[in-house]
């Protein structure tokens, strides 16, 4: 029976790859779908003109499936959704807001609909409002995160017990090993963004990658969980909001620390220290700057040959 991820999406491998900012742009995109996993554009750092651009070149890039994240607190999340409307996007994950706003109307539209929820009460809502499968997002990763810091070894069977639709595990999955752990656990896919993100066709600054491979355990934190829980690398500015929270600075404060375009000034233009720095727990296991195409390829190798290796185990000489 084929595996139904990959026949919602029409993809060869459960494998897709997040929708990050600064990083997903249609060259990371089509690299992932042209490797027979589905790759995604990441709308949420992108003006409405600019999404269209990327569409554009990943449609002239590849002829396989890939598809658009939109946060759906984007500022201008109207004129988005008009764009993947009129450029004929077939698939779109939606997250950080509430799936029933816009579900029904991109459903109208052909449009196979994905969200993205960290605890069982918005699993439920997403199921509601009608969305075709779940994005189940774990503690451990990068960007925004679930306030109540569940696991992925907790979160994805608590959701596979609670919706009857697909789940796609997400959170400190990159490897082969915790590919097939995601799929013990009950799973039909997985969303890997800080595997994809030190890709070479990535769209973050080279200085942003290097950080992320010579990074080691322990230099990821949960930060500004007064505002939205964000996993960030440790820098200066990361230090800064330590220091603010353990102060006890309010929302406004720490919205005034964050400023404007902090993302964008570490992971797209290249400032380690000033910049906000959003990766997951597993960058400490990320050695090497490599194609899109050959980490899919990778990860997939490793969860067959694991799979096998589990199937031949013998207990009954334990």
């Amino acid at each position: 029976m084929k595996n139904p991820i990959c026949k919602l999406l029409n993809i060869k491998y459960p494998i897709i790859q997040a929708g990050m900012v600064w990083c997903s742009g249609w060259k990371l995109a089509s690299a992932v779908s042209n490797a027979s996993g589905l790759g995604i554009i990441g709308a949420g750092s992108m003006y409405p003109n600019v999404l269209r651009e990327h569409i554009q070149k990943c449609k002239l890039a590849t002829n396989k499936p890939f598809g658009v994240n939109i946060p759906l607190l984007y500022p201008n999340v109207e004129e988005v959704i008009d764009i993947v409307i009129q450029e004929q996007v077939k698939i779109v994950f939606t997250s950080a807001g509430n799936p029933a706003t816009w579900t029904s109307f991109l459903k109208a539209n052909g449009i196979i609909v994905v969200h993205v929820i960290a605890n069982t009460k918005f699993a439920l809502k997403a199921q509601e409002a009608g969305v075709d499968a779940v994005v189940a997002e774990g503690f451990e990763a990068g960007g925004h995160n679930g306030r109540e810091e569940t696991t992925t070894m907790c979160l994805i069977p608590m959701i596979k017990n609670t919706v009857n639709i697909p789940v796609i595990a997400a959170g400190g999955i990159g490897s082969g090993k915790s590919m097939l752990a995601a799929f013990a656990l009950g799973a039909d896919a997985v969303q890997i963004g800080s595997a994809f993100a030190v890709a070479e066709e990535s769209s973050a600054h080279s200085a942003f990658k290097n950080k992320i491979i010579s990074s080691v355990e322990g230099d990821t934190k949960l930060a500004m969980k007064k505002l939205v829980p964000v996993r960030l690398l440790k820098n200066e500015f990361a230090d800064a909001v330590s220091q603010a929270e353990a102060e006890g600075a309010n929302r406004i404060q720490l919205m005034e620390l964050l400023g404007k375009a902090r993302a964008k000034l570490g992971m797209f233009e290249g400032d380690m220290e000033n910049g906000e720095l959003e990766i997951g727990q597993i960058s400490a296991m990320l050695k090497e700057i490599k194609p899109a195409k050959q980490i899919l390829e990778e990860i997939w190798a490793e969860f067959i040959l694991e799979k096998n290796n589990l199937s031949n185990l013998n207990f009954k000489e334990y």
